[in-house]
């Protein structure tokens, strides 16, 4: 096994793995070889997510060959796989995922000897506790072992990484920089930060400070801290003596690792310590510690786990679980219930646990090979009994079928699997979790019959930073539609999944292909969407048709599920998130603290000079009304024009030379003129009509740049500007040198002017009245004269060769130069600049087992108290599951209601308006005030009276389209109406009115 070579992450491949573990795990890992022993479904779904996640080898031994109980989760295996060795039949597909990392077959005996050459070991459905003599091996050696079972609804992980494990970061969390506010001359010190962010400090922890003017000595040393506040602490240094605090400073937490022992299996089997999973289950953990035992005693006797639904082999490893327990007096009694309906299911093989799992123990593995994040203490159970049906199936119902579903039916039944066959579900998103998830329904037959259908849509196309999450693309399908590749591969998993592909985005402006028929004919919904405002207008097509929706996300190592069963669970939109905290303007502008400050401010200037100016140039070369339509904008028109006049005037430029000259100019415009004015402006030494410094607290003082060719840094935003800057002009780069033609440029002295600087969020933006827009009218040539088409640039964060991110990166860190932040790498602001969501394979491979988990509840329609919203952290790790909230419900004249409910009217024809009105008091003794449709009144009762009246006459369809001005189209039905009501003399809420106008037989 190689492991001299410097190992090569090609972060255009694993950048969004790359913020998540960071370089440092990811070369660890690049030089770590993996065995995995075991290649059931689930011990495919290992070996995919840490291929994708870039090891330096995996190697998979198995002697077993395929039954078609491995294909309702093996993805990789098909019918004509059957008889086939494991490792032979799926090695092929699985080398493909990452041409990085070697895939290998284990063909000799295995043996001691043999698994010393490996970092880790993996054992997949091996009786873990039946392995005590491998693992003893292996905690001898150094070498890291898991071991992984799926037995039908329930699992378990179990980790020993040996003696002194060494973790160098235990979650994963970046720290927070905080900005000093307050610096006392005492002892101990006390530091107080500024209140845009609480510290999050915990005493004994160790800070770095740096940039403190005044006492100076506490600058760039570690300091442990003992906290008084959110906002305060104190250090072990006594400033006494030291100079009073100026300004300034930041402090920064330092994160500490910690070294754990691991106990050998031999050992833990009898002190277990396990995650708990479900806080409705607290003492499931050590109820299945125990189940696991007897059932590796029952499969060890007898040679197979106990057959589907058989009352006598079941009862008979619930006997052992009763002798088992008697070791751990301190587990209480045997719960015979669950652990008697786990015992009937367990000789099951799930897509959806194999999903589960495998995304847990892929992310035990990273961890053992790279040290990054908090290993697994040291089992984990996982059950999900409440999703079996009630009543439980037959033995006769669960009996194989010679078909691919047998691992399913052996749990559920064929009974359920029908339904599940017969299911249509619309798939939003074809990104990681939506590839995750096509292939999960692939496996458990939903939508696998002429009656059912998986529909999926995705309007986005295959990237290179996809691959290496998304499991179906490849390199060759780069360009290629997310959906049709996504539906394809699927189809090749399972050739009866009947889907179809589209690219179209779910939203207001799709209506037309996404009308009433094609949401009435969807059984269930699943969003694998990126972004709010989707998801929230998914959900409220799913509450408005009454379709249950499994929503999901994931960022990095986190995840969460939830569940949203019409009429008993609140929606999506029920709850929201807080608002992403925005950045005040005059902070941007004038006063940055933080690298994200200085990043937004590069990625606005980006937009300013490359976009947005090359469109204003074009529409004022193209459009008439472009200068009428300016006048509607007159805070922002000064600026407007003088952009335009120098770009196609005063800086047109002709050859790639003339870019440089520009980009130069801009250079000591940016980073040295105006921060001179600003100063000039506010010196140093201003003192603000209160008596305090101006420069204090978040403001910080800054210095001007002066060019220097030879600095990278400068050379690097010269070079970028000059570059978009020909985009924008459609000229050539022509070989210049670039260094020599910027030294070269002349830039005038500056000198300052006088200028209106806003300094606080709360005040009114002051306009640039330096720029009179009669005067820039006059100059400006006519459009005709011109001559010139400008090239817009449109920022794309995922191409290095465009020089987007390089200006970002140079142009915030010129910025943060000024102000003294601390500068970020062409990275991170990559990461910032085009908020980029952390991903990892293995938390998506995760949520979507639990997704699955929650379908195989909802097809039953099962009650609240069964489903389980979930969120996961595998850094730490943490898994929780909890029932969904229900519903909230109001109630008028004691009729309870929820978001579900609404008055659904159809009487086969299209009422007056005033039989509107009537019907609802004689059907519901509610008296109409006022009706809505949209933003239109239909009608109110203070309205005119001759208009009213008028009205009253007309079919409701008709006053719709009066009063809102718009034409129905032909496929629509339905009319949403709101009514403001009184019962008995009461303002009431009530719920929406769908009315139905159209008719097919009308």
């Amino acid at each position: 096994m190689e492991q001299d070579k410097e190992p090569v992450i090609d972060e255009a491949l694993y950048n969004r793995q790359v913020y998540v573990l960071g370089v440092e795990a990811m070369k660890k890992m690049s030089h770590s070889n993996v065995l995995i022993v075991g290649l059931s479904g689930l011990g495919c779904e290992i070996a995919k997510n840490l291929i994708l996640a870039g090891v330096a080898s995996v190697t998979l031994y198995d002697t077993a060959t395929v039954t078609y109980n491995d294909l309702s989760s093996h993805f990789y295996l098909t019918e004509e796989s059957i008889g086939k060795n494991r490792v032979a039949a799926c090695i092929d597909a699985l080398s493909e995922l990452n041409t990085y990392v070697a895939v290998r077959a284990f063909s000799s005996d295995l043996n001691e000897s043999s698994l010393q050459g490996f970092q880790v070991v993996v054992y997949v459905d091996h009786c873990t506790s039946k392995l005590e003599e491998v693992n003893g091996f292996c905690h001898n050696k150094g070498i890291k072992f898991i071991s992984v079972e799926s037995r039908g609804l329930t699992g378990s992980v179990f980790c020993d990484f040996g003696k002194q494990f060494e973790i160098y970061d235990v979650d994963g969390e970046d720290t927070v920089t905080c900005l000093v506010t307050a610096v006392t001359g005492a002892n101990p010190a006390a530091i107080t930060v500024h209140e845009e962010n609480r510290h999050n400090l915990e005493d004994g922890q160790k800070v770095l400070i740096t940039d403190v003017e005044g006492p100076s000595d506490l600058n760039d040393k570690e300091w442990e801290v003992t906290v008084t506040g959110p906002y305060t602490f104190t250090i072990n240094a006594n400033t006494t003596n030291l100079p009073r605090y100026i300004r300034g400073g930041y402090v920064k937490p330092i994160k500490t690792g910690i070294v754990k022992d691991f106990l050998p299996l031999k050992e833990a089997l009898l002190k277990p310590e396990a995650v708990l999973t479900d806080f409705s289950k607290e003492q499931m953990p050590c109820q299945l510690h125990v189940f696991f035992m007897a059932l590796h005693q029952f499969i060890t006797e007898y040679g197979a786990p106990p057959a589907p639904y058989d009352d006598d082999q079941a009862n008979t490893l619930i006997n052992i679980a009763k002798n088992v327990i008697q070791k751990f007096p301190h587990f209480g009694p045997l719960q015979e219930e669950p652990l008697l309906k786990l015992a009937k299911s367990c000789s099951g093989n799930l897509s959806p646990m194999a999903a589960f799992l495998g995304g847990f123990a892929a992310q035990e593995v990273l961890k053992a090979c790279s040290g990054k994040f908090s290993p697994l203490n040291q089992f984990m159970y996982f059950d999900a009994v409440e999703a079996l049906p009630d009543p439980l199936p037959s033995k006769e119902d669960c009996r194989p079928t010679g078909t691919r579903y047998d691992g399913q039916i052996a749990v559920f039944g064929k009974q359920m699997q029908q339904v599940l066959l017969k299911h249509t579900n619309f798939l939003v998103g074809a990104g990681a979790l939506g590839c995750e998830l096509i292939k999960n329904f692939a496996m458990m037959g939903m939508g696998c019959s002429p009656e059912g259908s998986i529909i999926i849509t995705d309007m986005d196309q295959i990237e290179k930073s996809n691959l290496s999450r998304q499991f179906l693309f490849r390199h060759h399908h780069i360009k290629s539609s997310k959906s049709t590749i996504a539906a394809q591969q699927a189809k090749g998993m399972n050739p009866a999944l009947n889907v179809r592909a589209m690219e179209d985005k779910v939203a207001p402006e799709t209506e037309g292909t996404f009308d009433d028929a094609f949401w009435e004919k969807v059984d269930g919904v699943t969003n694998a969407l990126d972004n709010v405002q989707a998801r929230l207008y998914v959900d409220s097509k799913c509450v408005y048709y009454r379709k249950p929706l499994m929503e999901s996300g994931t960022l990095g190592t986190k995840g969460n599920v939830q569940v949203v069963a019409p009429f008993k669970t609140e929606s999506y939109g029920s709850s929201r998130d807080p608002p992403e905290k925005s950045i005040p303007i005059c902070t941007l502008k004038n006063f940055p603290n933080a690298i994200e400050h200085t990043i937004q401010w590069a990625r606005d200037s980006f937009e300013g000079l490359f976009r947005s100016t090359a469109e204003d140039v074009n529409a004022y070369l193209t459009r008439p009304d472009f200068i009428q339509q300016l006048e509607k904008e007159p805070a922002t028109k000064p600026a407007t024009l003088e952009n335009i006049y120098d770009a196609v005037v005063k800086d047109r430029p002709e050859t790639f030379n003339d870019c440089i000259h520009w980009a130069r100019t801009k250079f000591e415009e940016y980073f040295n003129n105006n921060i001179q004015q600003l100063l000039f402006n506010f010196p140093v030494d201003t003192i603000t009509n209160s008596g305090e410094r101006f420069w204090s607290g978040p403001k910080r003082p800054p210095t001007p740049v002066s060019f220097d060719a030879a600095d990278p840094t400068h050379l690097d935003f010269v070079a970028a500007a000059a570059h978009l800057r020909a985009v924008n002009f459609g000229i050539a780069y022509d070989g210049a040198n670039i260094a020599t033609v910027a030294a070269n440029v002349m830039v005038p002295d500056f000198v300052p002017r006088k200028a209106n600087i806003q300094t606080e969020e709360n005040e009114k933006p002051v306009e640039d009245t330096s720029k009179n827009s009669d005067e820039i009218m006059k100059r400006l040539p006519a459009p005709a004269s011109i001559g010139l088409k400008m090239c817009p640039v449109e920022f794309e964060k995922d191409d290095d060769t465009n020089h987007h991110i390089d200006f970002i990166t140079a142009c915030s860190n010129l910025r943060a130069r000024n102000y003294k932040i601390p500068e970020a790498d062409k990275s991170k602001t990559k990461q910032i600049a085009g908020k980029i969501i952390p991903a990892m394979v293995t938390t998506t491979a995760m949520v979507t087992g639990l997704v699955c988990f929650e379908w195989y509840k909802l097809v039953q329609a099962k009650d609240l108290a069964t489903y389980k919203n979930a969120f996961v952290n595998l850094a730490l790790p943490f898994v929780t599951l909890a029932e969904p909230m229900p519903a909230p419900s109001a109630e008028y004249g004691g009729v309870k209601w929820t978001l579900w409910d609404r008055f659904d009217v159809d009487v086969g024809r299209d009422f007056t308006l005033k039989e509107f009105i009537d019907y609802f008091m004689s059907e519901h003794k509610l008296e109409i005030n006022m009706i809505s449709s949209g933003s239109s009144i239909v009608y109110s009762f203070f309205g005119a009276k001759a208009k009213l009246a008028e009205r009253l006459k007309k079919p409701v369809s008709e006053v719709v389209k009066e009063v809102s001005k718009t034409e129905f189209p032909t496929n629509q039905k339905y009319i949403n109406m709101e009514i403001c009501c009184t019962y008995e003399d009461e303002d009431v809420d009530v719920p929406y009115v769908r009315y139905r106008f159209r008719h097919a037989d009308k």
